[in-house]
């Protein structure tokens, strides 16, 4: 079990990086593809929030595969009552 989330581990710390390079390719064909004038501001702005919540949320996921290919979580707790 213990190798399997070091593997796992290093999926997140892959998925992250990749994550965030779709995010951005994808805002960017948006924002092209939309009509000159207010249009194009609302989409900008629309994935400027969407990149701003985002981003965090991949580091996040970089952060937890490290620790999981680390093997921080292999010495997790038995007792419940914690």
């Amino acid at each position: 079990m213990n190798a399997l989330k070091k593997a796992l581990g290093l999926v997140w710390i892959i998925l992250g990086p990749v994550s965030i390079i779709f995010l951005f390719i994808q805002a960017f064909e948006k924002i092209g593809l939309a009509e000159e004038g207010v249009h194009k501001t609302n989409t900008a702005l629309q994935w400027g929030i969407i990149l701003f919540i985002f981003i965090p949320i991949c580091a996040g996921i970089v952060i937890f595969g490290y620790y999981a290919l680390k093997g921080e979580y292999d010495k997790l707790p038995d007792d419940e009552s914690l």
